[in-house]
């Protein structure tokens, strides 16, 4: 079984779904991992009050482009994949709808699958958040880093793929 897909992570400034200030994409086609793309985003407010998440400040966001400004660079990545994935997939979606909502763009509208639920699924993992099911499975992370969650977003759809492939 192959799929085309596109794992995806954001890290907020605030509390707000509008306040991307960074984005991990990774693009899987026919099963094989063939773009990461990482960009930093100057959200909509200066105080960023998740750097001890994820450690960016307003410093390492000024200077970068805003998510309209960013659009057109990512968008054609949504193109033409059976789904988009994410660790907790509804605080991403709202993410990115947030985004193009305050942007005036035209959300993209693909089926999204969840790594949580596919953790639980398909290995039985408790807990789920993304550190341990990448400890369970062997995936390296550096955490809270958006393209290095996205990748591992992505390892887990693909070991998921092979796993329920070799099942008799």
């Amino acid at each position: 079984m192959s799929a085309n897909f596109l794992a995806i992570d954001f890290e907020t400034g605030d509390q707000q779904p509008d306040s991307a200030c960074s984005i991990g994409l990774v693009r899987v086609e026919n099963g094989v991992i063939t773009q990461e793309v990482v960009k930093l985003i100057r959200p909509p407010r200066k105080e960023i009050v998740f750097t001890y998440i994820h450690g960016l400040t307003w410093e390492h966001v000024a200077q970068a482009p805003t998510f309209g400004e960013l659009w057109p660079e990512i968008e054609p990545l949504f193109k033409g994949v059976d789904f988009v994935v994410a660790h907790n997939a509804s605080f991403d979606r709202g993410v990115l709808n947030a985004c193009c909502r305050a942007h005036g763009i035209p959300a993209p509208n693909p089926r999204y699958e969840c790594t949580v639920q596919i953790a639980r699924k398909v290995f039985n993992i408790y807990p789920t958040k993304l550190s341990n099911v990448c400890q369970v499975l062997g995936i390296e992370l550096n955490h809270h880093e958006a393209l290095s969650d996205a990748r591992a977003c992505a390892k887990i759809v693909l070991r998921a793929i092979d796993h329920v492939t070799r099942l008799p």
